[in-house]
């Protein structure tokens, strides 16, 4: 059977100018180039580090270099949206000194803790401000392709979820990360959390556990096993650990999804040998009786960065009626997130006797 597999997100019809707040090593790995690539235009760029925007606005042609975010917010052009991308703690700050009823993509996650997001929140209802959070994993193409095959009833229904990442990954890049209570789900797993609930849906409870390297003693964590709860047959299973030193052979990062009548593998490239990454791998099966079951491989065209921003322009331009990252859905991932780090915290089940 033919299948039609959607890769792409819709573009806006028409895009229109993002003023960067923070210019870090994301920024010019993942979100400026993406922003060229989709013909987005970065007006202008604030940084407290004033030589970084400085080396970003050159590398980039970005036109503006701004010494203050109130600066930023009151020269920023009237139709702009703004792209935070900042550390959790700053972006309560940041958010204050924007502009009312402006749109602006914040960098996840959604605050630190639980409380630090309904602050968020709050404030940005308490401004009008059309707000989403960059969950860009689950607008991959990748993630498209998948959405497209299953919504076709491809595999049957999706009764099996998994996440699985072994890697190594250079945490030095980050160095706000560096003696933060909480690391691993929060700023890496929580793509995952999100991408499990945009295919399954709200989970009634979560098992986790999150750990340290004694490698890295200064990081809070670098591994994590999460399970959510969505009953007796449907299992969703995210298997995480950064400090896979031992070369390539034996290192991966997938999405695996299965159903009743068929499989998806996905790559996830962009961990791998980070941060160039690798190509995503696409491959789903179909069990047809009397035949022996085959994995088809479908080529995946673009990487995961500039669909949240397009999500963004689309939902304020009225082209789209739905902003599916908004800070309200975000709020229920960073749910989730609280409720892995207390099942964490309260440890196993003790063993009887």
């Amino acid at each position: 059977m033919n299948y039609k597999i959607v890769q792409a997100s819709e573009l806006p019809v028409k895009s229109v100018p993002i003023v960067s707040i923070g210019a870090g090593g994301i920024v010019e790995a993942s979100h400026y180039p993406a922003y060229q690539k989709a013909g987005f235009k970065v007006t202008g760029v604030y940084d407290v580090n004033s030589s970084r925007a400085a080396q970003m606005a050159q590398k980039f042609a970005v036109p503006h270099i701004y010494d203050s975010v109130a600066q930023a917010a009151n020269e920023a052009p009237a139709d702009a949206v703004f792209d935070l991308a900042v550390p959790a703690s700053a972006i309560m700050e940041v958010l204050r000194q924007l502009p009312d009823n402006r749109g602006v993509l914040i960098q996840k996650p959604m605050g630190e803790t639980l409380a630090e997001a309904r602050q968020i929140l709050d404030l940005c209802h308490a401004k009008h401000l059309t707000a989403a959070i960059n969950f860009q994993l689950r607008f991959a193409p990748l993630a498209n392709a998948a959405r497209s095959l299953i919504a076709q009833g491809a595999i049957g229904d999706v009764h099996d979820m998994e996440v699985r990442v072994t890697v190594y990954t250079p945490w030095d890049l980050w160095t706000f990360l560096l003696g933060i209570p909480r690391m691993e789900i929060l700023y890496h797993s929580i793509h995952y959390v999100d991408l499990i609930r945009a295919f399954l849906g709200e989970p009634q409870g979560v098992y986790a556990k999150t750990l340290k390297n004694p490698k890295q003693p200064q990081l809070a964590s670098t591994r994590s096993n999460i399970i959510l709860d969505y009953g007796d047959t449907l299992r969703a299973n995210i298997e995480t650990n950064h400090g896979h030193e031992f070369g390539r052979r034996h290192q991966e990062s997938y999405v695996k999804w299965e159903g009743t009548q068929g499989a998806i593998k996905a790559q996830l490239g962009v961990n791998l040998n980070y941060p160039v990454g690798e190509a995503d791998v696409f491959e789903f099966c179909v069990l047809e009786a009397g035949k022996a079951p085959e994995w088809q491989p479908i080529t995946i065209n673009g990487t995961w960065f500039p669909d949240a921003m397009a999500s963004l322009m689309r939902f304020m331009e009225g082209s789209s009626p739905d902003l599916p990252t908004s800070v309200d859905d975000a709020y229920q991932t960073m749910a989730v997130v609280e409720a892995a780090y207390i099942s964490s915290g309260q440890g196993g089940v003790p063993i009887p006797g």
